[in-house]
This record gives structure tokens, C-alpha cells and sequence, in this order.
């Protein structure tokens, strides 16, 4: 994937990942020359894909030299600045002898996935299949000696699901010309080449190839290091004949493609009107890392799921196989489980729009589905079953005609209220992780909700950590961990993520902040107003989640709609966890 130099490049090129109920005999996926008319109208249902980066890294695995490398596993030639001729003798143990291309489609489909996207080439060049434009590929290099890509298309449409191929088309570390992110330095003078005659001979050929030979529904673009206008052109006319096939927002500068690509990170509002997928890994690594175990629960991936579908877009999500061709045993038990859910709740995944509501609810998410008669499904993602069996659809006026549990089928009542609809759900939570409650109306659902928290009677502000808008980037973002009033936000590790908070106040006012923070070790944040910024030591709190309330600083902020954020510092920055922050007028300017 993209280094943090690349990625910020990626901000000047504009904008990303949605299918019916699983089934037991899945018809073969249409190729994507015959796509309907409405070309992303099978993305925008299906939801839910799989990402599997695979190549010649698997084999180091992390390591070079008996030291581990640092950095995402598929990037360790460049990281690790392993000469050329050195990685490729890596290529003789890249033999797939225990790869299964029937299983690896199977195992998608089982997952509730409904498109698979492989990585065709990656950085270092190498190509899954037999190219005609450079010797560096699994037939002719590699201990495989035989195409990778054709058998995986052909089992992934015998499954019923759409075939997309991975393509970095700027970088490459090994075939002479190739553009390097970061200091864009070549460490081996077998890379040094001219880059325009690479675009020319190497990557645009291999374009042409992938998509005559492997007919993919998508091409997934990457780093598109030095990619300008011009550059970008080529490929530009050529997919422009091929309309059918969905592009994301990577090949360059001027080029908006179809989707957003958020990586590892949930966009907080998602990209309302514009299609977006969120890639992230199971771990921290795309292509395999043998000492990389820090895998996530299967709680926080279906929670992830949830979470992107509830905003409209789509979840791609990866496994790194093994040089032999093995899925890592912590990637299938966490996919197999993901699948079980699916295959009871899957209706409130599939084919739906994003929730109605403006702010995050404090007990879960919500998707929608309209029908063509009018009437409206709500899907309810409950998070935390209450104690008190009920939960609040905020400012929802009408009544539902029925409602039941997807997982047991109990009725589900619900009831009007002066905040809104009462749902009372019935018994014990079906599932720990995320429960779906259907609940069914006979026309839109109109929701009136603020969306911006407003001052109290006491002209008090309180932020949950629902509340509160995390920005990450490339390397991940803070996280959302439990819900309602113990829901917290965590794993803050990069001092360059933060967090926003969002308000509407009647008068410009100058506040004190305040929050319930758990600290470890002493640290310091930095309280934001655009430009305005201001530092608020944090003192240990204790070991864990130990909570206490400190005193953050003082901010001014305007009248109406306003925001601040929360940043770390770069220097000596400790990782804390935050819950509940509050706005306390000070005094009126």
C-alpha cells in the first residue's frame, strides 16, 4: 500500500467500495464487458468484498538478513533497501504449492463477500502472471512457475462474484525506471532508468494485458507517484473504452475515477453522494508478515462493517497469503466467523443506503432500504443490547408497521415518544457483537436531528465519545471501542491522528474544556480552533483504562456552526484514551 508522502499526494487527485442474500448455488458472475447500465450498481449492493495482496514479500516475510524489517510486510524490499538481484532470489521459494484458488473464492463467498480484487503487480514489480512486458513474473521467475491470476478469476465467478485486479502502475522497484515514493531514490543501480519509457513499456502494456486477459469488474489503482496530467493520459483513453470496469481515485492528477479509497481508516461522515470504500487489513500488514499477530477481534471487524455500510460504502478487507498459498489460520477463523453472522444478517448489509440519521447513536448503527411502493426498512445495528430493553430513534415521528429480530425472529413493539420512536427490543441480546432489528415503515422515515451538539440548559456542552469526528489516514485512526455511555475512543498510537467536535452555539463564547481521559504515562494535546492552537498537558492518570477527569484549557469559539479539534503533540507523544469531554462557558467576549 501507500507510504504517508504518497498518500498525501493523493489529496489533488479526487474521489472509492456494495450484494443480494447469500446463496447456496450462486449463478456465475457476469464478466464485466456485459455490466448493466447503471456500470456500479452491482459495487453500490454488494458491500463487502475481499483484498488479497500476494507476491515475491511473502517470502521474506518481514525479515532481511535475520533482522525484522519495519514497516507493512509487502513494502520490506524498499524499507529493508534489498538490491535487486537479492530480492529476486527470493522468487525461487515463491512456489504456491499449497495454494488453492477454489478455496480462497469459497471462503469469500462463505464470508459474505461479494467481489474479490488481487494484487496483479505490486511495488516490487513482480506479476502474478505471464507478461510480455518484463521476465520479473510468477511463470518465468518464480519457484510457482505457472499463472496465479487466471485459475483465481475463473474460480471467483464460479462463486458467483465479481473478479478485480490490484494494479500499481508508477511504482516499481525492480524493473529499470520505475518511480519510488518518499525520496523517490533509487538504493540499486538496477532500477536506474528513464520513468516516461516504463510508463510506456512496462505498465501501460501490462494494463492492456490484465484487462484482455482477466476481463476484471475493477481495477484498483495505487500510489500514483509522480502520476501528473499527461502521464495519466494514456491510461485515461485506453480504460475510457472499457466503461464498464470501476476505477478508485489512484491512477493520478486529474483523474476522479469512481470511488474513494479511505486505507484504514472509516471516513467519520463517510462521503455522502459519492461511492467510497475502506481497505483495511485484519492485522497490521497487507502482504504477509510472520511476526505480525496483532490481529483484530472479529467484534471490531463486524463492528467495522457495520459502521462503513451505515455511511454508504463499501469494506474491502484483506489477507496476505503465505508464499505457498496459505490464508494465515487467524484470517480464515476471522472470515468464517464474519460469514456466520452474514448469513443471518446479511439483508441489513446488502444493497442498502446509509442510516437517516445526522449524529452517530450512542447504541449502534443504522442502515436503510426504500422500496418502489414507497415504504422504508430500518435496520437497526445494535451494539450494546440495553439493560432496559429499549432504544431511541431520535426525532423519528412515525410509527413502524412491524419490527422483529433478524437472528430469532421475535416481534419487536415500538412506541412514540416526545424524543422520538421508542424501540423495546425483546429477551436478551441474539449476539454479542451486533444484533439487526428490521423494523418496517409504510413510507421515508423523516428524521429531524441536529446534527451538531448543542449547549444545555446550563449552557453546557457534552461530547460523548460517539461525538467526537476521528481522523486517521494510510497507517490507521484512533478507535471506537464499546458504545453508549461507557463507549470510549482508543489506540490513539500517531500523534498526526485527531479528533473533531462538532457544535452549534447561539453566541460567540469563550469555554473550558474539559474531559475524562485514562493516561498511563504523562503527555501533552494541543485544543485546535483553525489555525488558533493551544497546549493541554495530560498528567498520568494510572495503568489501563484508569479514568479521571482534567482540565484541557480554554478555546474561543464563534457563534452558529463551529468546530476544534484535538491533536497530538510530535514530540514525546504517550498514547491516552479518551471518553466524555465537556464545553463549560468561561465568559462572554
Amino acid at each position: 500500500m501507500t507510504s504517508l508522502l504518497n498518500r498525501l499526494r493523493l489529496a489533488g487527485v479526487a474521489a472509492l467500495c456494495v450484494g443480494p442474500i447469500l446463496s447456496a448455488e450462486p449463478a456465475p458472475a457476469s464478466p464485466a464487458s456485459q455490466a448493466p447500465a447503471d456500470r456500479t450498481q452491482w459495487f453500490r449492493e454488494a458491500r463487502f468484498g475481499l483484498f488479497i495482496h500476494w507476491g515475491v514479500y511473502a517470502v521474506p516475510a518481514g525479515e532481511w538478513q535475520g533482522k525484522q524489517i519495519g514497516g507493512i510486510g509487502e513494502w520490506i524490499m524498499k524499507n529493508g533497501k534489498i538490491p535487486v538481484a537479492d530480492y529476486k532470489a527470493f522468487a525461487k521459494d515463491f512456489t504456491a504449492s499449497k495454494y488453492e484458488p477454489a478455496a480462497w473464492a469459497a471462503l469469500a463467498r462463505r464470508a459474505g463477500m461479494k467481489y474479490v480484487v488481487i494484487t496483479s503487480k505490486h511495488h516490487d514489480g513482480f506479476a502474478l502472471y505471464d507478461t510480455d512486458a518484463s521476465d520479473w513474473n510468477a511463470v518465468k521467475a518464480s519457484g510457482a512457475g505457472r499463472d496465479l491470476l487466471a485459475p483465481l478469476a475463473a474460480a471467483v465467478r464460479a462463486e458467483g462474484l465479481q473478479f478485480g485486479l490490484y494494479y500499481s502502475q508508477a511504482q516499481d522497484w525492480t524493473n529499470p525506471g520505475g518511480a519510488k515514493a518518499g525520496d523517490g531514490k533509487d538504493w540499486d543501480p538496477a532500477q536506474t532508468g528513464d520513468y516516461d519509457n516504463y510508463l510506456a513499456t512496462v505498465a501501460l502494456p501490462q494494463v492492456r494485458e490484465i484487462i484482455a486477459r482477466f476481463d476484471p469488474a475493477i481495477i484498483w489503482w495505487d500510489t500514483p507517484t509522480n502520476m501528473t496530467r499527461e502521464r495519466v493520459k494514456p491510461f485515461a483513453d485506453f480504460m475510457s473504452g472499457h466503461p464498464a470496469i470501476i476505477n478508485n481515485n489512484r491512477l493520478g492528477s486529474g483523474f476522479a475515477g469512481d470511488t474513494k479509497t479511505p486505507e484504514q481508516h472509516i471516513p467519520p461522515r463517510g462521503y455522502p453522494g459519492e461511492l467510497f470504500e475502506v481497505c483495511m487489513t485484519m492485522n497490521d500488514t497487507w502482504g504477509f508478515k510472520k511476526n505480525d499477530l496483532n490481529w483484530k477481534s472479529v467484534r471490531q471487524l463486524l463492528r467495522n462493517l457495520s459502521d462503513i455500510s451505515s455511511k454508504g460504502g463499501n469494506f474491502l478487507l484483506n489477507v496476505g497469503p503465505t508464499a505457498e498459498g496459505e490464508i494465515p489460520a487467524a484470517s480464515i477463523e476471522r472470515l468464517e466467523a464474519v460469514g456466520r453472522w452474514m448469513s443471518v444478517n446479511s439483508e441489513a448489509i446488502y444493497a442498502t443506503e446509509a442510516g437517516p440519521f445526522p449524529r452517530r447513536l450512542p447504541w449502534g448503527r443504522v442502515t436503510q432500504k426504500r422500496s418502489a411502493s414507497g415504504g422504508t426498512t430500518l435496520y437497526l445495528h445494535v451494539w450494546e443490547w440495553p439493560a432496559d430493553g429499549k432504544v431511541l430513534l431520535p426525532t423519528v415521528a412515525q410509527s413502524a408497521l412491524s419490527g422483529r429480530v433478524l437472528a430469532n425472529a421475535a416481534a419487536v413493539s415500538s412506541a412514540s415518544s416526545p424524543e422520538g420512536l421508542v424501540v423495546s427490543l425483546p429477551g436478551a441480546a441474539p449476539d454479542a457483537d451486533v444484533s439487526i432489528v428490521r423494523l418496517d415503515f409504510a413510507a421515508p422515515v423523516v428524521v429531524s436531528q441536529e446534527p451538531f451538539n448543542l449547549p444545555g440548559a446550563d449552557g453546557r456542552v457534552t461530547f460523548s465519545a460517539q461525538d467526537a469526528d476521528a481522523h486517521g489516514h494510510w497507517d490507521g485512526n484512533i478507535q471506537l471501542r464499546d458504545s453508549g455511555p461507557d463507549a470510549y475512543l482508543t489506540d490513539w498510537k500517531n500523534p498526526k491522528w485527531r479528533l473533531e467536535y462538532a457544535l452549534k452555539t447561539p453566541a460567540a463564547t469563550k469555554w473550558t474544556v474539559t474531559a475524562e481521559v485514562a493516561a498511563p504515562a504523562a503527555t501533552s494535546l494541543v485544543l485546535a480552533v483553525g489555525k488558533t492552537e493551544t497546549a493541554a498537558p495530560v498528567s498520568a492518570t494510572g495503568p489501563g483504562l484508569t479514568w479521571a477527569t482534567i482540565p484541557l484549557g480554554t478555546i474561543e469559539l464563534p457563534a452558529g456552526e463551529t468546530r476544534f479539534e484535538l491533536k497530538g503533540t510530535n514530540s514525546g507523544w504517550k498514547s491516552i484514551s479518551l471518553r466524555h469531554l465537556w464545553l463549560t462557558p468561561a465568559s462572554t467576549p
